[in-house]
């Protein structure tokens, strides 16, 4: 696999690592990694990492790893270990033969705790959870040492290894730093590094009962690894010293650096992992890949691509301080990107039947219709005419304001790829009084081409053959939250947005479209850009909407 090209970007990690590598750091190296925790998809914030990541490697001719770090096997499993091979293969990178699970270093992770506890950088603590935390003091006032602080090394080695042995109940010892419980950094006072915990692990199943915690295990998986700058996202700030000071005990000589930058948040949207597991386990959506949800699986079926992905996170760049970037940047990179590649196609989501009087009973016709206006490489496509035609509802009004250009008692309209036709007559339902069908003439003499008299007719609609149309399902995706910063919220299922999803099950699409195949991204002409989703069965095509033609979030019937 080959990884996409992206112009050489610069910012302030960028200008760290330039200052490095004049100074002749790391002997010119610079080695990244991509270290997800296996406890759920990967999400839009994690793409711009991935990004950021693979993007430094391949402008500095350097390697990016992809590592999953899997030290707490609650909730971790296989199936997102899959998930996250497959959408960042997806994203368009390649970390070759170097994946790596910090699972794969638990050995070695054990025998340096063991060191740590011989040079009496570390010991067994008889506290229980709640009690550390009470002892760890305030910002205000320093932390009390445990009581078992200054246990010999002897006697922390043999219980250290009874912990490994399974000998002792979940929470009864832990393993701790011992560095100062008077820092100002609450983080440094006497961290824990290992816990008891009888869960199997979904690689090493029942090896092991005792596990490292994640500030532990990662720098020095970083470090086993040679990465020479260890990016991650500003809530580790606070963590540096503790990542250096482990790996300055442990590890001699070229060691990685750690920086941090500020994580993606987005509108109408949430992006913390416990949230969006939320989300899927009270049903709020169908699933990590429900084409609503943040993350990349949902964002590939919903028919976002990675080239758009990928544009994005390169137009948000890299900053130090948290911001709130606008979700319509997003839309438009997706916008911008299937407006170059998709190809056009006719679709009638809400169908009124109308009925060409003036043309032949039982007649028809092939138009050919170009398959994208500013491509002609791509073809065109043929697509039929009938005397029966469905158009959308919303391009009839019984009463037409002045504004209004498209179909009206007595009024004239261009059929997209067509004719002009001309309303004549309306049937209503004898109970509602709702319009259900329109009798229309055509004027012959534009079928493909202007009218011979010179005249403007200024609606121009979409339309559908109803003898040869094919019955699509299609799916109108909307924002998942109602507010801007649903984030902000912790009651934030309450901002659910009610209207995020409608289904219409009535529509009716080329007859070109009958099986098109699932992934596939078209311009529906005048409603916007849709992609034909994994449910779609043979010969009824379930279409998603991706992004509308504008940037906005009207319904359809606002589209104008």
């Amino acid at each position: 696999m080959t990884e996409p090209t992206t112009p050489a970007a610069s910012d302030f990690i960028r200008d760290i690592i330039e200052d490095g590598l004049r100074a002749g750091q790391h002997e010119g190296r610079v080695a990244t990694r991509f270290p997800p925790e296996p406890n759920g998809y990967i999400h839009i914030g994690h793409a711009k990492s991935v990004c950021l990541n693979f993007g430094i490697a391949m402008q500095y001719s350097g390697t990016c790893n992809l590592r999953l770090d899997d030290t707490d096997p609650a909730g971790e499993s296989m199936e997102y270990v899959e998930s996250i091979i497959r959408d960042v293969r997806w994203l368009g990178f390649d970390w070759q033969d170097r994946l790596f699970y910090a699972s794969d270093y638990f050995e070695k992770l054990y025998t340096f705790a063991v060191e740590l506890i011989k040079t009496g950088h570390a010991y067994v603590c008889d506290l229980n959870a709640d009690e550390v935390r009470e002892s760890r003091g305030t910002f205000t006032e320093p932390g009390k040492e445990s009581p078992y602080r200054n246990r010999s090394v002897d006697e922390n080695l043999d219980i250290f290894a009874r912990m490994r042995a399974g000998e002792f109940a979940d929470g009864a010892h832990t393993l701790r730093a011992k560095i100062d419980m008077a820092s100002p950094n609450i983080v440094m006072r006497d961290p824990v590094l290992y816990r008891i915990k009888r869960e199997p692990h979904y690689r090493t199943r029942d090896q092991w009962v005792i596990y490292p915690m994640y500030d532990f295990a990662h720098c020095l998986s970083d470090a086993l690894e040679g990465i020479t700058h260890s990016i991650c996202t500003l809530e580790f700030e606070n963590n540096r010293p503790l990542y250096d000071w482990i790996v300055g005990r442990l590890i001699p000589g070229d060691r990685p650096r750690q920086i941090e930058f500020a994580r993606l948040n987005l509108s109408y949207t949430v992006l913390s992992k416990r949230r969006l597991i939320e989300l899927v386990r009270k049903n709020h959506v169908h699933g990590w890949d429900d084409p609503r949800m943040p993350t990349v699986t949902g964002m590939r079926r919903r028919g976002y691509t990675p080239e758009a992905i990928r544009k994005f996170c390169a137009e948000i760049g890299v900053a130090k301080n948290d911001n709130l970037i606008d979700v319509s940047l997003l839309e438009y990179c997706v916008r911008e990107d299937l407006n170059e590649k998709a190809p056009r196609a006719m679709c009638v989501l809400r169908p009124l039947k109308v009925v060409i009087d003036n043309y032949p009973e039982g007649g028809g016709e092939v138009l050919e219709c170009q398959n994208h206006p500013q491509h002609p490489e791509l073809g065109t496509r043929p697509v039929p005419f009938s005397r029966e035609l469905y158009i959308e509802r919303d391009d009839f009004m019984e009463n037409p304001s002045k504004k209004y250009h498209r179909l009206g008692p007595g009024r004239e309209v261009r059929l997209r790829n067509a004719c002009i036709i001309k309303c004549e007559s309306i049937v209503k339902d004898e109970r509602s009084g709702e319009v259900v069908e329109l009798h229309c003439t055509y004027d012959p003499e534009t079928l493909g081409g202007p009218p011979a008299d010179g005249r403007k007719v200024p609606g121009v609609i979409h339309w559908v053959s109803a003898e040869h149309g094919a019955p699509v399902e299609v799916r109108l995706y909307d924002r998942l939250f109602s507010i801007q910063d649903p984030g902000s919220e912790e009651d934030f299922i309450k901002y659910l947005n009610p209207g995020s999803l409608e289904i219409l099950t009535s529509c009716y699409a080329e007859s070109s479209l009958k099986n098109a195949k699932s992934g596939t991204q078209y311009q529906f002409e005048r409603l916007g850009y849709f992609c034909v989703d994994p449910d779609t069965a043979a010969g009824r095509p379930v279409f998603n909407r991706v992004v509308p033609l504008r940037d906005s979030w009207a319904k359809i019937a606002g589209i104008r």
